[in-house]
């Protein structure tokens, strides 16, 4: 009887710690899948300011050109008079006023780039003034005095001035490149470090519940020949609850050991243990439904709270956290997969695709009493069938999900042509998207605005992949409350090679 009490009163503690074990198993998992969103957004982050700087660089370059090409052509009308210089100089300036605003809009926010932007400005606008007076003169014939003003104005030394200007704010954003491919190495290790804090996380979870499992099957044996001892009439029972028992302790060995053998695929095990759990706890409960009513003194209150509350309440919490872990597990995959699919292209006419993917959701559409109208006739393309479907399913339903309140719903499809590409647009008149989270949108596991629909942000990711994987791009135009337009740009014909 003190043995069986004994076992009785260290059930529960023995039951806390496998769940204890378990669970932080599951959160070893979430920092893991964490961690590889966060790598994943602070690659895409490292990339558009990448592309950032070389844009910057160019804007730079092309400035610089447009203004030694107009320094040039002055010289060349003070020193040949040809109208063609002339013509070539006002060129050049009317190339470099909408340059140099460009090239303001894309510094403005490195505070480093300012006084330097207002510097090469200003001495543009002195050379300016001083290139047009020189020209004045030749127009007027009086090339000689405009070729002495040329020498005692010093222009060499203005445009070596400039030049220098340029250089200042090219030595600038190199230095940001390097500065922010540091960063991206340190988020690397980082990731790097964290992966493997879990695996060994989850490699001592998984000795410490063997080690739990083997007593807690040491005292299931215990508590067996007990109540033998104490019934006779039970023992066929107790015989059977004991050999499943001893089934579901098989079970969660064989878990442990798969566990720390295969950790490429924790999340299905757990999966089907958890239902192993939850299909003993019924058993168990019979268990001590019968203790109670025929041995009472030997069932404590500890041990029936954890047979029928404690148990119950951790296999729906991990049944929670595992189905959220696999529906982002299954979103990484997904990808993974889709990057891999080889691509079949072929002609494809783009309105009778619309109207198979409209014929497929009809219901959807006519749930949500949405209009939705195809402007014809459409190109055709060269392009693969299947993920330009999904393209345009995932974008079209998109669509008619996110409705604006106070009006009936719209939807239109058109396509157009233009030299090299084929543009699909899909406009809606829906709640629309906040211009700060139109690049936003793209990014695995990100969403925008209210979030009263389901999803995990992993559609318009994947549509962003698939796009680029058919040598096109995604890109979007809303405002808040005046609904939004999605824009496909595609190749009218797929190249195998650049796929």
């Amino acid at each position: 009887m003190q043995g069986l009490s004994n076992a009785s009163t260290g059930a529960n503690p023995i039951g806390r710690i496998l769940i204890a074990t378990m669970a932080t198993g599951f959160l070893a998992l979430l920092i893991a899948a964490i961690a590889a969103a966060y790598a994943i957004r602070q690659d895409n982050r490292h990339s558009d300011w990448v592309v950032h700087t070389y844009r910057v660089e160019t804007a730079l370059v092309e400035a610089r050109r447009l203004a030694e090409q107009q320094e040039t052509a002055r010289r060349g009308y003070m020193l040949a008079g040809s109208p063609a210089f002339l013509a070539n100089f006002d060129r050049a300036h009317d190339a470099l006023v909408p340059q140099l605003a460009e090239l303001r809009r894309l510094t403005a926010d490195n505070v480093r780039q300012h006084a330097p932007m207002r510097a090469v400005i200003q001495r543009l606008a002195e050379l300016e003034t001083v290139q047009r007076e020189t020209n004045r003169l030749v127009q007027q014939g009086r090339g000689a005095e405009a070729l002495r003003r040329f020498r005692a104005d010093s222009g060499l030394q203005r445009m070596q001035k400039l030049r220098e200007v340029f250089e200042a704010m090219a030595r600038e954003e190199r230095r940001l490149l390097a500065r922010r491919d540091a960063e991206q190495m340190a988020s690397r290790r980082t990731f790097s470090v964290v992966v493997g804090i879990a695996a060994l996380l989850f490699v001592l979870v998984t000795i410490v519940s063997f080690l739990t499992v083997r007593r807690y099957t040491r005292d299931l044996q215990q508590s067996r020949v007990a109540l033998a001892d104490l019934n006779a009439t039970l023992e066929e029972q107790v015989k059977e609850r004991t050999a499943d028992l001893a089934l579901a302790n098989e079970e969660i060995q064989r878990f442990a050991y798969i566990v720390s053998h295969d950790l490429r695929s924790p999340l299905v095990n757990v999966m089907g243990f958890t239902a192993e759990l939850s299909a003993a706890t019924q058993p168990l409960s019979d268990l001590i439904d019968r203790a109670e009513a025929e041995a009472p003194h030997i069932v404590t209150e500890e041990a029936r709270l954890a047979a029928r509350e404690d148990l119950p309440e951790a296999i729906g919490f991990i049944r929670t956290s595992t189905a959220k872990m696999d529906r982002l597990i299954n979103a990484i995959l997904k990808l993974s997969r889709e990057g891999r699919r080889v691509l079949a292209p072929e002609m494809i006419a783009l309105d009778q695709l619309v109207e198979q993917i409209t014929d497929s959701i009809r219901h959807v559409i006519d749930d949500r009493g949405v209009t939705l109208t195809i402007e014809r006739p459409m190109p055709v393309i060269v392009s693969d069938r299947v993920a330009l479907e999904q393209i345009l399913s995932n974008l079209i339903e998109n669509a008619t999900k996110y409705r604006h309140p106070a009006r009936a719903a719209e939807v239109h499809v058109s396509a157009s042509e233009t030299p090299g590409r084929v543009i699909v647009a899909i406009r809606d008149n829906g709640r629309g998207i906040d211009p700060r989270d139109h690049q936003r949108i793209f990014d695995l596991f990100r969403r925008s605005g209210q979030q009263d629909q389901p999803g995990e942000g992993i559609g318009l990711a994947h549509v962003r992949a698939l796009a680029y994987r058919l040598g096109g791009t995604i890109s979007v135009e809303s405002q808040l409350g005046e609904g939004a337009t999605f824009f496909l740009s595609l190749p009218p014909t797929l190249s195998i090679e650049g796929a």
